[in-house]
């Protein structure tokens, strides 16, 4: 598919709306899964130093001969200035590529207290060119005011936990007004949110699986998202949303959902 949306980050990169996800996917799995996502049509990959599959992924993009969006992270026990430096090397040399599109800090880890100065790092690497666009993952408002206000360099995306029963409005709401791209993860809240009876029925609305609705309605609120899948079959469903749209009775019904409790993954202020 090349006629998928993308949105231009804050340095002007534009990143592919809709990507694949390789969170708990095997080492072993990665290289054949990533190849089934080139080839039904992905537009970006998501992977992260913790996953373990970086090689994988690398492998996966030489053997397609195609050069999509590559998104990686640092993870927590990398953190620091020089040790994020040479851990993104150990990064860039798995993934192969001459250039990462993306780099974000995993976790902000506030009891370790290094996210800013692993931050610096990672203005550091956009500079010499090693990165095109820098990024934070789980960070909450206060870990974000404080990276911007530390180095005035302000992230392009902040990757959270984001699906209809955890729906961040509040957090999405100082990402816009600070010109931060949302990436969704788990943004079928790991299955749970499918089998909701709101979600059903719109679902048989527009003649849609439900996963094919909770994902449009991520790309209709301007985020970006990256859903895992284990087999070519779901890849190729979960791609397939860009046939139709959900009306605002939709939208509304499904930002009802929203739960105080709806978190499935950890909190950032206490990990």
């Amino acid at each position: 598919m090349t006629d998928q949306p993308r949105i231009t980050l804050n340095d002007g990169s534009p990143m592919p709306q809709l990507g694949y996800g390789v969170f708990l996917v095997p080492p072993e799995e990665t290289r054949r899964l990533v190849r089934d996502a080139i080839d039904v049509g992905y537009q970006a990959i998501d992977t992260a130093t913790f996953y373990r599959n970086e090689a994988e992924v690398g492998a996966a993009l030489r053997e397609s001969g195609k050069r999509p969006f590559v998104t990686t992270k640092l993870w927590n026990d990398h953190q620091g200035y020089d040790n994020a430096l040479r851990h993104f090397d150990a990064s860039y040399k798995a993934l192969g590529l001459d250039v990462v599109d993306l780099y974000l800090i995993h976790w902000p880890k506030p009891k370790q207290d290094l996210f800013v100065e692993s931050w610096k790092a990672l203005i550091r690497l956009r500079e010499e060119g090693r990165v095109k666009t820098i990024g934070v993952s789980n960070f909450t408002m206060a870990h974000l005011e404080r990276i911007i206000h530390d180095t005035g360099v302000v992230p392009a995306v902040n990757q959270i936990e984001l699906h209809p029963y955890f729906q961040q409005v509040e957090l999405r709401a100082f990402h816009e007004e600070n010109a931060i791209v949302t990436t969704s993860w788990s943004p079928l809240g790991r299955g749970g949110d499918l089998d909701d009876p709101v979600i059903a029925r719109i679902a048989q609305k527009h003649g849609k699986t439900p996963a094919q609705v909770i994902l449009r309605w991520h790309v209709e609120n301007g985020l970006t998202v990256i859903p895992k899948s284990s087999s070519r079959a779901r890849q190729a469903e979960n791609l397939d949303i860009f046939d139709f749209g959900l009306d605002a009775d939709d939208m509304h019904a499904i930002s009802e959902l929203d739960r105080r409790d709806g978190r499935i993954g950890p909190d950032p202020d206490v990990l």
